[in-house]
């Protein structure tokens, strides 16, 4: 009997000796490629996960490939003995957060119509042929990428995108994926620029008429987009190339430009592209673009800002002082490790209650679960601990090893899971507690809590209270920020004044590197506890 190949939950019978991408052919699954299918182009990775042996063995063309990840034009299918599942880097429909808190700013883009042209600042770039002028600001995050195609002229959104980080074949966290580039360099930049423009055909305007980009994005993340070396990232005093050469006075700002053509981006020959600058360390150009949108240096009031990420940034501060740290938290609360769990995609059970044992949840999609997202794995942490099925160590009760969430599909999360949530965890709690502690303040002196990011948009809340992830307040001063650095780079992107501020802004945040805290250790087990704090 034949067996099915699956790729992005779609199946045919599989037929021997053709390729994968022959195989989406027939599924209608769009896998990008810009090479004519010869294996140069490496657009069409897939990841496989199920069916390897059935698979021949890797061409010459894939040897920039590591683990389960494919060419789909150049892997082919041996026999039909056992079922293949497969997915695209720009798999399903993630739930991918996209809109942020909105904040009024002047109108006045590098980009604009001035006698007769279009003009960025003082130079030309093209004559005004009346076409509309559109700009694009892009949050490169670690696991998604999102971008809104903005009217310069009106500073309206025209259009917003998202999808996977298709850089995912590196590594699941930046560290991975600095080692991935140190000998693959280039890969990752080649893979990035070729999704995006991808996405550029599906916008509903010509590309040519986008005469300026806008990236926020981690330090190794926007690094590795303009195609610069980040292995000083990787190890102390992990700073950016670009950040060094600004503490030694050889640049005047963390900021980065180019031109369009320089990084093969296909917008307008002439367009540029603007990096965000940098913080200090992996506290990258998207935290400060989230500081757009959080205000914090324009308050009297102290508030804190958590950005929760494979690489957690927190920030706590006011108009006269910000700290910042950075939390290397992984990827356990993305699904990343975990054993059943999974990405914010169709499928993943996003919510989750237990009555008398049994779980209720919610399933992104309304489909068959396949595993648990995040914001399902914190309700679920939440759910054990509060009905005495877990203790505060993160230990079943009857020393269980594991949980059935969904018996008749086989998701569980076993006691090893816990164990590396509650690091996760830890990793989360102890930049918090730190920067309270440098700063002479208890969580209840805080005006206001800021979350930001695409993860934290989802969360429960109170759930994330119970478990220790974010400190015990009322609920009325948590405010959900949506993609804060995402709206921040569109900020960015439509007004000058708003990118000048921020330039200045980045230079007085004081960035504190977690690991030379004395107390470190001690707080960070203290976070391992499944407790309120």
């Amino acid at each position: 009997m034949t067996a099915t190949l699956t790729l992005d939950g779609k199946g045919l019978p599989i037929a021997e000796g053709k390729t994968i991408f022959d195989h989406a052919d027939i599924l209608g699954v769009k896998i990008p490629t810009s090479c004519g299918r010869v294996g140069s182009c490496h657009e069409c990775i897939v990841e496989v996960k199920a069916g390897a042996a059935a698979l021949s063995p890797p061409t010459a063309e894939e040897r920039f490939l590591r683990g389960g990840y494919r060419l789909a034009c150049q892997c082919r299918l041996l026999h039909a003995d056992e079922p293949v599942v497969l997915h695209t880097l720009r798999r399903g429909r993630p739930q991918i957060c996209t809109h942020g808190e909105h904040v009024e700013v002047p109108l006045d883009p590098m980009v604009r119509r001035s006698g007769g042209n279009i003009v960025y600042g003082d130079e030309v770039l093209c004559a005004d042929d009346g076409q509309p002028v559109y700009g694009l600001a892009v949050d490169v995050g670690t696991t998604t990428v999102a971008m809104n195609l903005v009217d310069l002229e009106t500073g309206d959104i025209a259009a917003t995108y998202s999808m996977e980080n298709p850089q995912a074949f590196g590594g699941s966290d930046v560290i991975h994926r600095i080692r991935y580039d140190r000998d693959n360099q280039g890969e990752l930049h080649k893979i990035i620029i070729a999704y995006l423009n991808n996405a550029l055909r599906e916008l509903p305007c010509d590309r040519r008429r986008i005469f300026e980009v806008v990236v926020a994005g981690n330090a190794t993340m926007r690094d590795l987009f303009f195609n610069l070396p980040v292995q000083s990232i990787g190890v102390r005093p992990y700073m950016s190339m670009v950040e060094k050469e600004y503490r030694e006075k050889k640049r005047a700002s963390t900021s980065l430009s180019a031109v369009s053509k320089q990084l093969k981006l296909r917008i307008n020959p002439k367009g540029r592209i603007y990096g965000l600058p940098l913080i200090g360390c992996h506290v990258g150009a998207d935290t400060a673009a989230c500081l757009l949108v959080a205000n914090l240096h324009t308050r009297d009031e102290i508030g804190m800002m958590l950005d929760i990420g494979t690489n957690t940034e927190v920030v706590l501060g006011n108009r006269r002082r910000i700290l910042c740290a950075s939390c290397p938290a992984g990827p356990a609360f993305e699904g990343g490790g975990i054993t059943c769990g999974m990405p914010g995609l169709e499928g993943a059970i996003e919510t989750i209650r237990l009555d008398n044992g049994r779980a209720h949840y919610q399933v992104i999609g309304g489909v068959e679960p396949e595993g648990i997202c995040g914001s399902g794995i914190i309700d679920l942490l939440a759910e054990l601990l509060a009905s005495g099925r877990m203790d505060v160590l993160g230990r079943l009760a009857g020393d269980a090893q594991d949980f059935l969430v969904v018996p008749e599909r086989d998701i569980r999360i076993l006691a090893n899971d816990i164990s590396e949530l509650a690091q996760a965890k830890a990793a989360n709690y102890t930049g918090q507690r730190i920067l309270l502690n440098r700063y002479g303040i208890s969580p209840e002196q805080l005006s206001v809590y800021y979350l930001a990011g695409g993860f934290a948009n989802y969360i429960n809340v109170a759930n994330a209270m119970k478990i220790g992830l974010i400190p015990t307040l009322p609920l009325q001063r948590v405010r959900k920020l949506g993609n804060a650095s995402l709206s921040g780079a569109t900020q960015a992107l439509v007004s000058r004044a708003r990118r000048a501020e921020l330039e200045q802004l980045v230079t007085r945040i004081e960035h504190v590197e977690l690991e030379t805290i004395p107390e470190f250790f001690e707080i960070f087990v203290e976070g391992c506890m499944y407790q309120a704090g």
